[in-house]
C-alpha cells in the first residue's frame, strides 16, 4: 500500500457546533399529533418514538465517546479526483491479507461498519484465522461525514470510478475485492463492470442492477413472477422518499439541514421499516447511539448532495447495464431476510451476474452491519477466501 500518511485527519468537530446543536435539539418543536389507525409506522417515525429518541440524544449521548472510538482507526481524507474523500484504513494482520473496500448507501454511512473492522482486519482476535485476514478500506460517499460533496449530481457508475481510483491510483493495490449494500451494491456491480482488471470479486447484499432483455432471453420463471409481484407490493409505499430525494433534493435539504429533529424523522424511518422492525410497533432495532452517530454523519456537513445519486434511480439509469452487459466478475450475494428488498431467486440474479455463490442470512435487514453484522461478516470471509 502506498503511503498516504500526508492525508491523516482525525475527527474534532468544534465544540460550537455542537454547543448550536444542542440548542436546537432544546428548542425542538414536535407536531401535535400524528394520523390515527393504520399499522404501527406506516404514517412515519412514530411521535412517541421521536419524543423518547430526542430526549436520549439531548441528555445521554456522547458525541465526543463516538469521535474517540472512530479515531482508534487510521483514517484519512484521500484526493480521488476533485474531491476529498474520508477513508478509514485497517491494515490486517498477517504476511497477505486481502485488500476489501467497503461501500455504504442512504441513509447510513460509514457507521454501518464500525463494528465490523477488526473482525474483518484481524480474525485471530475474534476466534478466528489470519488467513482470513483484510485490508479494510472504508470510504465515506461523496457528501457523507467528511467526503467532500460533489459539485453536480454524481452516479454510482462514478463513485464506482472514484473507488477504482482510490484502491489502485492512490492506494497502490495490484488486486483487491469489494462489497456494498444499497448504493454500494450499485456502486460495486458499476465497478465490477468498468474495472474488472483488478478487482478479483465482489460481494452484494443485493441483485440490484439488471441486464435490459433481448429478444431470445428465458421469460422468467413462476418463482421470479412471484418475486416481482411481491416486491412490488413491498415497495408500493416505499417509494415516496426517493422520488422527493431524485425530483426535488434542494427543497428537502433546507428543512433537514436547520433541523435535527427533522433530519431524525426523515432516517429514523428507513432504520425501522427496512428491518426486522417492519410492520411492528418497535423501535428500530439498532444500537440507540450507532443510529444518533450515523444521523450526526449527515447533520455535521449538512444534507444536501449526498441525496443527488437519487437522481439516477428516478430516471432508471442507475440499475440498468448497457444493452448485451453482463457483470463477469465473480458474484457473491447474501441477502438478508428482513430487507426492503425481497430476497431475490438466484435465477434473477444470473440474468446480469456471474453468480459465484448465493445465500439467504438467518437474520439481518438493510443495514445488516449494524444487525445482522455476524452473518454478514462470516459470509464475506467464506466468500473471499478462494481469491487470496
Amino acid at each position: 500500500m502506498k503511503d498516504v500518511e500526508a492525508h491523516r485527519f482525525r475527527m474534532e468537530v468544534p465544540q460550537a457546533e455542537l454547543d448550536d446543536l444542542a440548542l436546537r435539539l432544546k428548542r425542538t418543536r414536535l407536531p401535535a399529533q400524528e394520523p390515527q389507525g393504520g399499522a404501527p409506522w406506516e404514517y412515519g417515525t412514530t411521535l412517541a418514538y421521536m419524543r423518547e429518541f430526542l430526549d436520549y440524544w439531548r441528555e445521554r449521548y456522547d458525541w465526543r465517546a463516538q469521535e474517540a472510538r472512530l479515531n482508534r482507526f487510521a483514517q484519512y481524507l484521500i484526493p480521488v479526483g476533485d474531491m476529498r474523500v474520508q477513508t478509514i484504513i485497517e491494515p490486517g494482520s498477517g504476511p497477505n491479507p486481502l485488500p476489501l473496500v467497503l461501500s455504504h448507501g442512504w441513509p447510513g454511512s460509514i457507521i454501518e461498519f464500525a463494528e465490523m473492522i477488526e473482525p474483518l482486519a484481524h480474525p485471530e482476535r475474534f476466534g478466528g484465522d489470519v488467513k482470513d485476514a483484510f485490508t479494510v478500506v472504508v470510504p465515506g460517499l461523496p457528501g457523507y461525514g467528511w467526503s467532500d460533496p460533489s459539485r453536480v449530481p454524481i452516479s454510482p457508475r462514478e463513485v464506482g470510478g472514484m473507488w477504482h481510483g482510490l484502491m489502485c491510483d492512490e492506494l497502490g493495490f495490484d488486486r483487491y475485492v469489494a462489497h456494498g449494500s444499497d448504493w454500494g451494491a450499485a456502486i460495486t456491480s458499476w465497478l465490477a463492470l468498468d474495472h474488472p482488471d483488478r478487482l478479483a470479486a465482489i460481494h452484494l447484499t443485493l441483485a440490484i442492477v439488471r441486464t435490459p432483455p433481448e429478444p431470445g432471453d428465458a421469460a422468467p420463471d413462476a418463482e421470479e413472477l412471484a418475486y416481482y409481484e411481491a416486491q412490488a407490493a413491498r415497495m408500493t409505499r416505499e417509494v415516496g422518499y426517493s422520488t422527493q430525494h431524485g425530483t426535488r433534493p434542494q427543497t428537502l435539504a433546507y428543512g433537514l439541514t436547520d433541523s435535527p429533529a427533522g433530519l431524525a424523522g426523515w432516517i429514523l424511518e428507513k432504520f425501522q421499516r427496512w428491518s426486522a422492525s417492519w410492520g411492528k410497533d418497535a423501535p428500530p432495532p439498532m444500537e440507540i447511539d450507532d443510529l444518533i452517530t450515523n444521523i450526526m454523519f449527515h447533520w455535521l456537513p449538512g444534507p444536501g448532495p449526498a441525496y443527488w445519486m437519487y437522481k439516477y434511480l428516478v430516471d432508471g439509469s442507475a440499475f440498468i447495464l448497457p444493452p448485451g452487459r453482463r457483470i463477469e466478475t465473480p458474484s457473491h450475494f447474501c441477502l438478508f431476510p428482513d430487507d426492503v428488498s425481497l430476497p431475490a431467486p438466484r435465477r434473477t440474479a444470473e440474468r446480469s451476474y456471474n453468480v459465484a455463490d448465493y445465500e439467504v442470512a438467518p437474520f439481518g435487514g438493510h443495514f445488516p452491519g449494524l444487525d445482522g453484522r455476524r452473518p454478514l461478516i462470516e459470509s464475506l470471509r467464506v466468500a473471499f477466501a478462494g481469491y487470496r
